[in-house]
């Protein structure tokens, strides 16, 4: 064992071009809300133009993050995102607290989450009990890790092939749409007609899943460390990224409005299976699960490539488990990182708790999303020395919408849902003797 680890490094490679890290944002965000979100804005808003809208400003306000982001993408290409640019702006703490948060609940939890979702369609082609729903969510995280273990360009090569594959299925949706679908549908204006004010609240929570469903861009900054030319690619990948995803998620929804009415799909329990059945029958189910099932392992194989790279990066400056940072000689990949990531989220599957964590803590990452936004104004001003490649287009006032608006998601989970807040806040709060520990023992 001795010499496995001294034939191993703690350096990354830079292999990832911008087709991969491009993917890694489109595979990660392209999950399965696309295929059950689209029910929960049609019941909020009952109409096609406010869902449309609703897709359109969640769009364009995770563009904003985006474009935010990409200048502290540049200048710390480093892996790990935004534990670096929190620790770099507000201390280590802050930084520290968002990899503790990722490890423990956001990232590993969304995990469990997708590789049981996995698992369910599965269960169309081959009847699986809840047990064996759990067993082969856990398989596809083992057989996932080992993956991105075994090499950054193994991972990327998946990544790139499920996913162009997955835009290519949501195209072929699009098209029925074209083809098969009634502008009748669109006639529908009982959300229209409603006055301004009465549509606030609704279309607030239609922002809110809108804004889950795009949740996914930031992956990109995890790897940092692994892009080639990251000054380049970094901010052209995170926006590429977040454009495409819009134009496929408001051209999808189109589709399925020209396909079925509103009230069809504010009471579908999957959309995309209720359009499909429309237009070819009842191999319509099958072809949905089909597409799901694609869409679930491309999401997870980027939640399982990038974050892994969050824990090697604590580690490296030895606020987390020392052999984290560890890179293996010949894979080049963050192989203890990866490993101990499967086994925490494969636990999680077991216990069942997994979206209830996500349910406690979905708010937290907004926050943290706050304060990067809210990083790239404190840097400016505080660093103002610092190499910026790429400045965010339109500063300061892209940050600061996008700081509004998660500022906006934040208080109204709090409001809507206090006692799961407050639960979720617990759970990063249990970051800080974890921080003590280890902080205590860089300075013996």
């Amino acid at each position: 064992m001795a010499d496995s680890v001294k034939a191993q490094t703690t350096e990354l490679k830079r292999e990832f071009n911008l087709l991969d890290t491009t993917m890694i944002s489109v595979g990660s965000m392209i999950g399965s809300g696309i295929f059950l979100v689209p029910a929960s804005i049609a019941l909020f808003v009952h109409s096609p133009s406010w869902s449309i809208a609703a897709w359109v400003i969640g769009g364009i306000v995770s563009l904003f993050g985006a474009l935010s982001i990409a200048e502290l993408g540049t200048m710390y290409p480093n892996a790990g995102g935004l534990y670096v640019y929190l620790k770099e702006a507000y201390g280590s703490l802050w930084g520290f607290l968002y990899g503790w948060s990722a490890f423990a609940v956001i990232r590993t939890a969304s995990i469990s989450a997708v590789a049981v979702g996995f698992a369910t369609y599965l269960g169309y082609f081959i009847p699986l009990s809840p047990m064996g729903i759990s067993s082969v969510a856990i398989i596809s995280i083992i057989l996932l890790t080992l993956i991105n273990s075994l090499g950054v360009k193994s991972g990327a090569i998946v990544q790139n092939v499920l996913t162009i594959i997955k835009i290519g299925t949501l195209a072929v949706i699009a098209l029925l749409g074209v083809f098969f679908g009634s502008s009748a549908n669109f006639s529908s204006t009982t959300g229209i007609e409603m006055p301004l004010a009465n549509m606030a609240g609704p279309f607030g929570l239609a922002l809110v899943a809108v804004l889950w469903a795009y949740d996914g861009w930031i992956q990109t900054t995890f790897v940092a460390g692994e892009v080639k030319e990251p000054q380049k690619n970094i901010p052209r990948a995170l926006i590429i990224s977040t454009l495409l995803v819009i134009f496929v998620y408001v051209t999808v929804n189109l589709s399925y409005m020209a396909i079925l009415s509103i009230d069809r799909i504010a009471q579908s329990t999957l959309v995309l299976s209720d359009a499909v059945t429309v237009v070819v029958g009842t191999t319509g189910a099958a072809l949905a699960a089909i597409a799901v099932i694609i869409s679930t392992l491309g999401c997870n194989n980027g939640l399982v490539l990038a974050p892994a790279r969050i824990y090697y990066a604590m580690s490296k400056e030895n606020l987390f488990f020392k052999r984290l940072a560890l890179v293996h000689s010949k894979f080049g990949t963050p192989i203890q990182s990866l490993i101990l990531q499967g086994i925490w989220a494969c636990l999680l599957v077991l216990t069942g708790t997994f979206e209830q964590l996500i349910t406690y803590v979905v708010f937290a990452s907004w926050i943290f999303y706050a304060m990067a936004a809210a990083a790239v104004i404190i840097l400016r001003k505080n660093k103002p020395e610092l190499d910026r490649p790429y400045k965010t287009w339109g500063y300061p006032y892209t940050p600061i919408i996008f700081i509004i608006f998660s500022t906006y998601l934040v208080i109204n989970t709090l409001i809507e849902n206090p006692r799961d807040s407050f639960i979720g806040l617990g759970l990063v709060l249990l970051g800080l003797p974890a921080f003590y520990y280890w902080n205590s023992k860089i300075k013996k």
